[in-house]
């Protein structure tokens, strides 16, 4: 496997004349099998909320979703399978994948019982994922319909930066209207995963398939994109790197010597795009080279680990006369960043009780959303600034839908 890596400036071209000058640079990266690269194995664990309140038809979609998750892993797989209410259990122990059926039929007898602790969740499904790492993706899908009522949020946070310093991967998956969505996309973006919302029991089946599917595609882990600026380049001071797909994600940078590092996690032969916000002092007219980018990463089909790829020049040239020359693929991802962070505005306005600003921000969402052509997440955050503006309330489930469609873009119907 190798990296795919592509950097592109919003504008290669940058006026001689002013004191300084913002760019956007948009950093395409994906994992690229080679003829001879096999698929990478998993080392997968399901952390699953049995609680009371999954009590019926919720508990026995999971299941079945669960199940049919187990039906597509091979012998080169590893399963592990964790419950929790207010006290975790192992259900399945970390394994290879051979007696399909006897992991089935524990799964099928899962009963609901008792409280919610996330947090007691994680820990043993962490503690299960460890045991099988070697040689392979570690990912963790947990799912819960509640609040962590019996639990620690901040004890949750602590343990996806563990999970993420252990290089296994934690997925969010929020059930129903209830849980809690702040805490489940904290620990999702903290190690590396993504958040789904199953807002119906029916729904369970198709969102744990597409994360699987997302999963599959992983072919290299550990990641960290470096970033060598030149003298005359600076990162933005407040939140100057995002990932924005295939979902956004704000990212922290690390000093890593006399280079900046940002930790991606897992590279998936679907690209994901990474957005820094640059600022350029006065060039003299002609080529400057802007900055140099890498990525390092661990191997787990060959064994390898701290490999480097190739290292890439980002070049502009300033113009006494500046013509811009806009690239329209990084403009998309400039808007994919506005949608979320207007969004997360509305948020914070309306958790102040400010319903008015709340709304404008969301048509602004809308706006942006529409402007880039996601027409899903448009009809979503319109709908929910008409609410707002009519004096009505967000309901649980619009405030989840809202969050998840400023994080991604939707397929279209």
């Amino acid at each position: 496997m190798k990296v795919g890596l592509h950097p592109i400036l919003n504008d290669s071209h940058i006026d001689a004349n002013p004191a300084s000058s913002q760019r956007q640079l948009s950093i395409s990266l994906s994992a690229l099998a080679g003829e001879q690269d096999s698929t990478l194995p998993l080392n997968l664990c399901l952390v699953l909320d049995r609680s009371g309140s999954m009590n019926g038809k919720p508990l026995k979609t999971v299941k079945e979703a669960a199940m049919s998750l187990v039906d597509k892993l091979n012998e080169r797989d590893r399963i592990s399978v964790v419950t929790f209410d207010h006290r975790p259990q192992v259900l399945i122990p970390n394994q290879t994948v051979e007696n399909i059926d006897e992991v089935k039929q524990r799964i099928e007898k899962l009963k609901p019982d008792g409280g919610t602790a996330i947090d007691e969740g994680m820990k043993l499904g962490m503690e299960e994922a460890s045991k099988g790492k070697q040689d392979r993706a570690s990912q963790i899908f947990l799912l819960t319909d509640g609040e962590n009522e019996h639990g620690d949020n901040d004890r949750c946070l602590k343990l996806a930066k563990l999970a993420s310093e252990y290089n296994i991967t934690l997925n969010t998956l929020g059930f129903g209207t209830h849980w809690n969505q702040d805490v489940l996309e904290k620990i999702a973006d903290t190690a590396g995963g993504t958040l789904s919302y199953i807002e119906k029991p029916e729904q369970a089946l198709d969102e744990f398939g597409k994360l699987f599917t997302r999963v599959q595609s992983v072919g290299l882990t550990n990641a960290y994109l470096l970033l060598d600026l030149a003298p005359n380049t600076r990162l933005a001071e407040l939140k100057p790197v995002a990932q924005v797909a295939p979902d956004t994600i704000e990212l922290p940078v690390q000093t890593d010597g006399d280079r900046y590092s940002v930790r991606l996690g897992d590279l998936m032969k679907e690209e994901r795009v990474v957005l820094a916000n640059l600022y350029i002092t006065r060039l003299a007219p002609g080529e400057h080279l802007i900055a140099n980018v890498q990525v390092r990463y661990d191997d787990p089909g060959s064994g390898r680990e701290g490999l480097l790829s190739e290292n890439i020049p980002v070049r502009a040239t300033a113009q006494q006369l500046y013509q811009p020359a806009p690239n329209s693929a990084v403009q998309q991802s400039i808007l994919a960043l506005a949608k979320y962070r207007q969004t997360q505005i509305a948020e914070t306005k309306l958790q102040q009780g400010d319903k008015t600003g709340a709304a404008t921000m969301l048509q602004t969402a809308a706006k942006t959303a529409l402007q880039m052509g996601d027409r899903s997440a448009a009809t979503v955050l319109q709908k929910s600034a008409t609410q707002l503006q009519e004096g009505g309330e967000l309901s649980e489930s619009d405030r989840k839908k809202t969050r998840i469609v400023s994080k991604t873009v939707l397929q279209e119907e």
